[in-house]
């Protein structure tokens, strides 16, 4: 069995995501942004094997959440799940960065970096990021008027470059990036038209299962199949790009 860590996993998909993994008999730990957050996970996945709290919008929360995972000893996978919306407005963090950008990019970037290398990684991008911007000189919005929607693009198309450069720069484990689907959890909104039973089930498949096709790297799936990518999300130059960005803004350097 494996052990599994799931960012955002007190609500929506990282639950149901946790809740899976568990049921199957994985060990699992969960993710809040705050305590009481955690320990609403913990307590709707009662097998878990444990709750961390961190936020994921602070930069010294998210260094802190690594090295208490850390503690807890090492992972077989990582899910990356946590985000806000596409309909967030313009807020800055602690550290002066879009909330957006800091949980959406940066916190899964910092995560990677500093949890004990696991041998799979799973980040969560959204059909969105195919209308996304691959412009990466105004990561911070600083020149643009904000537009929720499209900041909500970019990390996802950010998510997709992280998967597709660790699984680059990290070739003896698998990093990949998935499409869930716009489902009816609490950010999807109740009309939205795709199969939420499906949407969280490709992402427990790539942290634990055996199968040949869970076991690649750099890759994009959608419902357990491989699916296309927005065509930058291939560009090498441009995962290292942000990836360079990422670590000059959080201070944290990949090895």
């Amino acid at each position: 069995m494996a052990r599994v860590f799931v960012t955002g996993s007190s609500t929506g998909l990282g639950l149901m995501a946790a809740s899976l993994l568990a049921e199957q008999g994985h060990k699992v730990i969960v993710h809040g942004r705050d305590k009481k957050r955690a320990d609403d996970a913990l307590r709707a996945v009662p097998r878990a094997e444990g709750a961390v709290a961190g936020d994921l919008a602070s930069i010294a929360e998210t260094r802190a959440l690594a090295n208490e995972v850390n503690r807890l000893g090492p992972l077989d996978a990582v899910i990356h799940n946590a985000a806000l919306g596409y309909q967030e407005p313009r807020a800055e963090t602690e550290d002066g960065l879009p909330k957006v950008f800091a949980v959406n990019t940066l916190a899964p970037y910092m995560l990677t970096v500093l949890i004990e290398r696991p041998k799979r990684l799973v980040y969560l991008s959204s059909g969105m990021h195919r209308g996304a911007s691959a412009d990466l000189d105004d990561l911070l919005w600083r020149k643009r008027r904000w537009q929720g929607s499209q900041a909500y693009a970019e990390s996802k198309l950010h998510d997709a470059l992280l998967a597709f450069g660790f699984a680059r720069r990290w070739p003896d484990g698998y990093a990949n990036a998935v499409e869930p689907g716009w489902v009816a959890t609490r950010m999807g909104g109740a009309n939205a038209p795709d199969d939420l039973d499906q949407a969280h089930r490709t992402q427990a498949w790539l942290a634990v299962s055996d199968d040949p096709g869970a076991r690649v790297s750099g890759q994009y799936f959608f419902h357990m199949r491989p699916r296309q990518t927005h065509p930058s999300v291939h560009d090498a130059d441009l995962q290292d790009r942000l990836i360079d960005a990422c670590a000059a803004l959080s201070g944290v350097s990949p090895a």
